[in-house]
């Protein structure tokens, strides 16, 4: 690379840092947190005994897991105001990952609930427990440590998952490289720097994944 190279790729260090904690990282965090409550909801659907609730809640996987995530944004963004719903990109942005989080979270969820012995479920309501603070109190906390490792890969995709937010105008970090790139169509430069950040919070997510892990670990009985 030439010394014009190096010169963009110093000036635009920042921005596409700024882009990264102003929009990516609350991108991420954002749909992250809504796509679990959205998960956690559609799992217990999902074994409910009520057959309706049960279907509804098999449908909605079905559709999140069988369509890409981009057209799931075009849909939100572009088609959305065709019934007078208009919505701004980064909310629009939101409300489509969050979506796609709960689809594919749910069976994670769902899997780490079932995973938990049917001896605590009969344990709890032995104690006086009602279905609700069973599962606060005795199951949930035992399916998480289960559901840490599937979810933190959800976590990572996702991270990489916000650069398709850049289709829909919202100005996080790939967007903020491409607009840079484009005076001097020098893209590889930018979009190497792109995909090292990412990296790097990829790599910092991975260390808190198995630091969690260990601190779980030392809760389970032996």
């Amino acid at each position: 690379m030439d010394a014009s190279t190096w010169a963009l790729i110093k000036h635009n260090l920042w921005p596409m840092l700024q882009a990264t904690v102003d929009k990516t990282l609350p991108l991420t965090a954002i749909s992250f947190v809504i796509g679990l409550v959205i998960a956690l909801f559609v799992a217990l659907a999902r074994m409910s005994s009520i057959r309706p609730l049960s279907w509804l809640a098999r449908f909605y996987i079905s559709i999140i897991r069988g369509t890409p995530l981009l057209v799931q944004l075009f849909i939100i963004f572009y088609g959305l105001p065709q019934f007078h719903i208009v919505l701004d990109p980064f909310p629009a942005a939101i409300i489509a990952f969050s979506l796609n989080v709960g689809g594919y979270a749910a069976e994670v969820v769902r899997a780490s609930i079932l995973s938990v012995a049917n001896g605590q479920w009969e344990a709890s309501y032995a104690v006086g427990m009602t279905y609700p603070q069973a599962l606060r109190m005795i199951i949930l906390p035992q399916a998480s440590r289960i559901a840490v490792p599937p979810l933190s890969n959800t976590l990572i995709s996702l991270v990489k998952d916000t650069s398709l937010a850049s289709t829909i105008l919202v100005t996080e970090l790939l967007r903020t490289a491409q607009s840079a790139a484009a005076p001097t169509f020098d893209y590889f430069a930018l979009y190497g720097v792109a995909a090292i950040y990412y990296w790097v919070i990829c790599l910092v997510l991975g260390f808190g994944q198995t630091r969690l892990e260990t601190r779980l670990a030392r809760h389970v009985a032996r």
